[in-house]
C-alpha cells in the first residue's frame, strides 16, 4: 500500500476541464508539473463520445424535436440544444438553482471539456477599448492589464487553436493571426458592401471562428456540417476534447479524475497557503482530499464562485481569499434579445454549397469617438448575423395552396433571409451576484446557489439604439419585410457569464491581481470568466484562454522561484 497523502499529492490541481481547464491542463503539464484535472461529469473522449454526431434527423425518433415532457422537466437544456446536443447540456431537473425574479439562466455542460463541445466558436480580441472602460468612465474598478499585456498571449493562443478571420486594421477589434476566413455568401456580401459604403464608422467582416479553413495541428478541417455542438469528430473546431487535454496528456503529467464534484478549497492558515480541495465522488459520495502547491480554478464564472464561497474557515469565514467581500459580485453577460430579420428580393439565381457554421460579424462603433458618443448610455455592442436562403420550413408559412402544386413549391428555395442580432455590454453591478442558500441542498449536500440579476437603464437604452441601428442597416441596403424584435433576454441567455471573481489593482475592491492570482491566497489561480473586470462587447472566450495561458506562465516562474 503506498502512502496515502503522497498518492494524493500532485504539483498543480485544475479544476474544471471546459475551454480554460483545458488551456491550463496544457500549459501545466507541457511545463512538466504532475496535474490533477478534476471535472464534476462524466468522461467524453474525442470521436468515441460523440454518438450523434453523424446521425441524420430521420434516424432520431422525432426528428431532432425534444418532446413536451423534456421540454417541461428541463426548459433551458431543451432551449439551447435539440435532440442531437442535449447530452452535452446538463438536466435542470437534476441540477437546481435560485433565481431571484427568474432572470438569470445558467447554461451548463457538465461533462470532460464542458461547454468547449458546445460554444459557438467566435473569437475576438478586447482591445484597450475594453481594458479601459471601467477606469475611464468610473464603472466597476480598473484592468490591472492592459492590451500591450495581453497581445502576446493572443498571438500564442491563435497559434495553436487556429482561427479563421479576416484582417480588417480596424481599431476596436484587434487583428490577430488568421487562417483564410470562412466566405460570406452572397447575400451577406451584399450587407457587408452596403454597410460599409453608407456608413464610415463601421464595417461587416466575416465572423472570426475556431471553425478550421484547414488542417491545423492535426485538426480539421471543418466539414461545413453545422453539427458542432454534437461534437466534431474531425476535429473541425477548437475544445478541451480535440486539443488541449490530448496534448496535456501526450506529456505523461496529465491525471485525469471525472464524475469529481470538488467540495471545498483547502487551506492552510499557518502557511497562509491552499494546500489543496475536499473532492466527493459523484456516483460513490466518498469524500477524498487531493494537494498540490498551485491550484487553478477553471470550474466557470458562477461555480467558481460558488466554490470559495463554500471554501469557509476560521482565516476565510465569507469564502476564501473573499476580504473584499466581492466573490460573487459583479456578474455580467452580454445582452442579446434585439435584433431583426428582412428579406431580399434579387441573387434568386444564386445559392450556396454546404452549411457553413458561422456568418458576419460588425464590431463596436459606438461610443468611440465625439461623433458617435451617445448621451443616454456608455460602452457599446457588436452585432452578429447570417443570411440564407429560405428553406421549406419558412416557406410553409408563407405559401398557399395545397397537394402537389403546394409540395412543389415548397421544394424551391424562397427568398434571401438576412438575421442580424445585438451582444451588448452589461455593466459590473455589485448587486448582481451569486450567493449560496444553506438551507437549501443539491444531491450531493452542497448549498444551493442563488442567483440575482437585473438590467439598469443603461442597457435598455442600448437595446434601443440597437434596434434602431439594425432596421436602418437593413432598410438602406435594399431589404423589406423587416420584422424586428426587442426584449431583454434573461441574463445568461448568451452564455457569456462573466465576472464574480474580479481582477483588480487594489486587494480592497477586487480577488485576483494582473496574473489571475488571488491577491490573499497566493498559490489559487482563477482564469475563467469569473476573471473579468468587465465584460468588453466581443465573445470573450479567446481572452480566457490568452489568461490562462499567461497565468501558467506566471505561476510556474513564481514556482521555481519558491514564492508559492
Amino acid at each position: 500500500m503506498g502512502d496515502p497523502i503522497k498518492d494524493h499529492t500532485f504539483d498543480a490541481i485544475v479544476v474544471g476541464s471546459g475551454i480554460s481547464g483545458g488551456w491550463a491542463a496544457k500549459e501545466l503539464c507541457e511545463k512538466g508539473l504532475r496535474t490533477l484535472v478534476l471535472e464534476r461529469g462524466r468522461n467524453v473522449e474525442h470521436i468515441k463520445d460523440y454518438p450523434t454526431a453523424s446521425l441524420n434527423p430521420w434516424d432520431f425518433e422525432y426528428r431532432l424535436n425534444n418532446t413536451e415532457k423534456e421540454r417541461e422537466e428541463d426548459p433551458i437544456r431543451t432551449a439551447y440544444g435539440d435532440a442531437g446536443s442535449t447530452l452535452f447540456f446538463v438536466k435542470d431537473s437534476e441540477h437546481p438553482y435560485i433565481q431571484e425574479n427568474n432572470f438569470f439562466t445558467w447554461v451548463r455542460g457538465y461533462q470532460v471539456g464542458g461547454r468547449s463541445l458546445t460554444w459557438g466558436r467566435q473569437t475576438y480580441r478586447l482591445s484597450d477599448l475594453d481594458f479601459e472602460a471601467n477606469l475611464r468612465d468610473g464603472h466597476g474598478v480598473d484592468w490591472p492589464i492592459r492590451y500591450k499585456d495581453l497581445a502576446p498571449w493572443y498571438d500564442y493562443v491563435e497559434d495553436y487553436i487556429g482561427v479563421s478571420g479576416q484582417k480588417e486594421n480596424w481599431p476596436w477589434l484587434p487583428d490577430g493571426n488568421f487562417l483564410p476566413p470562412i466566405e460570406m455568401n452572397c447575400i451577406e456580401d451584399h450587407f457587408s458592401r452596403s454597410v460599409r459604403s453608407r456608413f464610415s464608422d463601421r464595417i461587416v467582416t466575416n465572423a472570426r471562428t475556431t471553425n478550421l479553413t484547414r488542417g491545423w495541428n492535426g485538426r480539421g478541417p471543418c466539414q461545413y456540417r453545422n453539427l458542432c455542438s454534437r461534437g466534431c469528430p474531425f476535429g473541425g473546431y477548437f475544445s478541451s476534447n480535440a486539443a488541449t487535454l490530448p496534448a496535456a496528456a501526450a506529456t505523461g503529467k496529465l491525471t485525469l479524475q471525472p464524475d469529481s464534484i470538488v467540495l471545498e478549497v483547502l487551506y492552510d492558515e499557518q502557511k497562509n497557503r491552499a494546500s489543496g480541495v475536499r473532492v466527493m465522488d459523484a456516483h460513490t459520495r466518498a469524500v477524498t482530499e487531493y494537494y498540490a502547491q498551485v491550484i487553478f480554478l477553471n470550474a466557470s464564472t458562477i461555480a467558481t464562485a460558488a466554490l470559495l464561497l463554500n471554501s469557509t474557515s476560521r482565516r476565510w469565514p465569507q469564502g476564501l481569499g473573499n476580504s473584499s467581500d466581492q466573490v460573487g459580485r459583479n456578474l455580467m453577460d452580454h445582452f442579446t434579445g434585439t435584433g431583426a430579420e428582412a428579406e431580399f428580393d434579387g441573387m434568386k439565381d444564386e445559392y450556396y454549397f454546404g452549411r457553413k457554421p458561422i456568418g458576419i460579424y460588425i464590431p463596436r462603433y459606438r461610443n468611440v469617438s465625439p461623433a458617435t458618443t451617445r448621451k443616454d448610455y456608455i460602452r457599446g455592442f457588436g452585432l452578429q448575423g447570417k443570411g440564407a436562403r429560405a428553406e421549406w420550413r419558412e416557406n410553409a408559412a408563407r405559401l398557399q395552396g395545397f397537394g402537389q402544386n403546394f409540395k412543389k413549391q415548397l421544394l424551391q428555395p424562397g427568398p434571401w433571409i438576412m438575421w442580424v442580432g445585438g451582444w451588448g455590454e452589461t455593466l459590473p453591478y455589485a448587486d448582481n451576484r451569486v450567493t449560496l442558500d444553506a438551507g437549501r441542498k443539491d444531491q450531493w449536500g452542497l448549498p444551493l446557489v442563488k442567483i440575482a440579476f437585473e438590467y439598469h437603464d443603461n442597457e435598455k437604452n442600448m437595446s434601443k439604439d440597437i434596434l434602431a441601428d439594425i432596421n436602418e442597416m437593413f432598410s438602406s441596403a435594399g431589404f423589406t419585410n423587416i420584422r424586428s424584435y426587442s426584449y431583454l433576454q434573461p441574463g445568461g441567455w448568451a452564455v457569456h457569464e462573466m465576472g464574480t471573481v474580479r481582477m483588480g489593482r487594489d486587494p480592497k475592491s477586487s480577488v485576483l491581481n494582473a496574473f489571475n492570482q488571488m491577491h490573499e491566497v497566493k498559490n489559487v489561480f482563477i482564469t475563467d470568466g469569473s476573471c473579468m473586470t468587465s465584460s468588453g462587447t466581443a465573445n470573450p472566450s479567446l481572452t480566457y484562454m490568452a489568461l490562462t495561458a499567461r497565468a501558467c506562465d506566471y505561476a510556474v516562474t513564481e514556482l521555481k522561484k519558491g514564492n508559492l
